[in-house]
């Protein structure tokens, strides 16, 4: 995948396999652009496709994580900043311009981060609103520093959390508490979105790196075909009934049972050692 700093985020790859993407606008506390957002498609994509890349963790510089939209971007039409891919209409122009804009961008963004097979680690280093908060919501793991907050609030502005940020509530917190979240506009601290089930952790700030390196470091040396499949299969779940759930997993069942990570891995048990998994990656 492409590495270097870009507009609005900075990319570097680390060893074992570790993508590491950064907001980099901490004077606009990380507000997000049309362009910003294609770029990190783009970058997304990269990462599914690229062997190098295991794991993805997305954290921000300054007192922002992603505070949501930078809503002036919306009006200057197609932006004159230069990304990965050519710049093309935000949308919002008008009703169905709206709708295409979600849909092709910013909705967009949250499928991809949702539909990658590689773990994703959002490192939640401060404010972390609507995009941004959604952004958080549809990785794997979270980890807040202790200063982080966090919410979408878009009723405060008579908005609806148009990026899926509904629905990934509903799947963190269930009905309830998602009706009592977003209807009273909350914006929460961190252990506050812990005790809710949104983050996973909560650490010092000045540690939020190590720990998300740390869990990072942790799943890049597990073994990658088995992990990605059920992470697949763990999302499918929460979807499929119980019958076409077991179906699903025999199917990728009988992919990981024939993998050499898994012959090692019951050879490592009978020999008493530990896996050598990834062989296959190593040689690559």
């Amino acid at each position: 995948m492409q590495t270097g700093i870009f507009i609005g985020f900075d990319v570097r790859l680390e060893k074992p396999g570790i993508a590491w993407i950064t907001f980099n606008q901490p004077e606009r506390l990380n507000g997000m652009t049309p362009a910003v957002k294609r770029d990190l498609i783009e970058t997304l994509h990269q990462a599914q496709m690229d062997s190098a890349v295991r794991i993805i963790v997305i954290t921000g510089t300054g007192r922002g994580f992603c505070a949501g939209d930078d809503l002036k971007s919306y009006s200057k039409g197609l932006e004159a900043e230069q990304g990965l891919v050519p710049p093309i209409s935000p949308g919002h122009d008008t009703p169905i311009g709206t709708y295409a804009g979600l849909r092709t961008v910013s909705q967009e963004l949250n499928r991809v981060i949702r539909s990658i097979d590689k773990p994703t680690i959002a490192a939640l280093n401060g404010i972390a609103i609507q995009t941004g908060f959604s952004l958080a919501l549809a990785c794997d793991f979270r980890i807040a520093a202790e200063e982080a907050k966090m919410g979408s609030a878009t009723l405060r502005f008579a908005l609806l959390p148009d990026e899926g940020g509904q629905h990934l509530l509903v799947q963190h917190m269930g009905l309830a508490k998602t009706l009592d979240f977003l209807m009273r506009k909350r914006i929460v601290s961190a252990g506050e979105a812990l005790d809710l089930g949104l983050v996973h952790e909560v650490v010092p700030g000045d540690q939020l790196a190590q720990a998300a390196g740390d869990l990072a470091r942790e799943l890049a040396d597990g073994p990658q075909v088995a992990m990605r499949l059920l992470k697949r299969s763990i999302y499918n779940a929460a979807e499929l009934t119980f019958e076409q759930s077991c179906d699903e997993i025999a199917a990728r069942t009988a992919v990981v049972d024939y993998h050499p990570d898994a012959r090692d891995g019951i050879a490592s048990f009978v020999e008493k050692r530990v896996p050598k998994f990834n062989a296959w990656l190593e040689e690559d």
